[in-house]
């Protein structure tokens, strides 16, 4: 009689034994964009025991092009990534036990996470989270697997503490800049293939066959169909300050002031106070309702305006959409809503 994974099952790299160690397996999905959440439903359709998703923002139209968990009413609604994308994983595999966790990824809330993760996969979209991420995988010996993509291009690499070099060793050979969807765009086959490169490397690392790790640096175009692969064994640094021989963690100190961040393609900054804050929603909805239009639900109120939009969600960021000048952007906060939490 066929099981669920008879098919998985009967490929030779994985196989019963296999199967059975994806079960006891917990990975950690940061960010639940294009690439986390094809990651997401690859390695929940495939049987892993416990998948963790992190994510700050909400579904937008935009997103549905390329984001395969979501749906139109998700759009509509504003349903926070994480929660929508739980909502569809557990839908495909109730087996799965899935946690969704709405938060802006710093040090200090991802180390508890990163922890009890057996691999992280990169679905993030800038850098200084996945320095804060690769500073983590050092100081916890957590394996985790980077991607990127913009227009046709995506990469990926797999980072095993103590045996690869780390993103800080390997910085300098990754062409950062090409890496945009601000100015490149992004078609969703490029999402799906920098995924595939992902879940595949996870899978083996997940069912305990670290030899067949890739252990380059993967470059693909897949509308050029082209692909290049890049050695990193000599790039390891012995005074690489995050996984050299006096390791100072430098992207785990805790920030303790305001934080604004334009993110990336969004025409839109992001406004995160130095500690958590909780609103009144009622109250702050019916303030703002004198300036724009509102609608709320649980985890996030949006208003409005003329010219922007104000995202408030329940941990205290803001994004402020319509604008990528941090001044403006810092008026419009002061202006609805740090006076709010005073």
């Amino acid at each position: 009689m066929d099981t669920r994974y008879s098919r998985q099952e009967l490929f030779s790299g994985i196989g019963k034994e296999g199967q059975k160690r994806l079960q006891e397996k917990h990975v950690l999905v940061l960010g639940a964009g294009a690439l986390g959440s094809a990651s997401a439903e690859t390695l929940v359709r495939a049987g892993v025991g416990t998948l963790t998703i992190i994510d700050r923002d909400f579904v937008e139209w935009s997103n549905l092009h390329r984001q395969q968990l979501y749906t139109e009413a998700d759009a509509e609604h504003n349903h926070p990534k994480a929660i929508a994308a739980k909502n569809r994983l557990q839908s495909i595999n109730k087996d799965t036990t899935v946690k969704a966790y709405v938060l802006d990824a710093k040090a200090d809330n991802l180390e508890k996470l990163v922890q009890g993760a057996d691999v992280v996969i990169d679905g993030s979209d800038n850098f200084d989270i996945r320095f804060i991420i690769n500073d983590l995988s050092q100081k916890y010996r957590v394996p985790w697997i980077f991607g990127a993509f913009a227009g046709s291009f995506g990469m990926s690499y797999t980072f095993l503490p103590e045996k690869t070099p780390c993103l800080q060793c390997i910085l300098s050979t990754i062409p950062s800049s090409s890496m945009s969807c601000e100015t490149s765009g992004i078609i969703a086959p490029a999402v799906q293939m920098t995924s595939a490169h992902q879940t595949t490397e996870a899978l083996k690392i997940l069912t305990d066959q670290e030899e067949s790790l890739r252990r380059t640096l993967l470059l693909f175009d897949v509308w050029n169909t082209q692909q290049q692969s890049i050695r990193t064994d000599k790039v390891k640094k012995t005074d690489c300050p995050s996984c050299g021989k006096e390791r100072t963690y430098p992207y785990l100190v805790h920030e303790q002031d305001t934080r604004l961040e334009v993110l990336c393609g969004r025409n839109t900054v992001q406004i995160r106070p130095p500690e958590k804050k909780e609103y009144d929603f009622n109250a702050l909805a019916s303030e703002l309702k004198q300036h724009g239009n509102v609608r709320k639900n649980s985890y996030i109120l949006i208003c409005t305006l003329s010219d922007c939009r104000l995202a408030i969600f329940q941990d205290g960021r803001v994004l402020i959409h319509g604008t990528k000048e941090i001044d403006k952007a810092k008026h419009l906060y002061h202006r609805f809503i740090a006076k709010e939490k005073e």
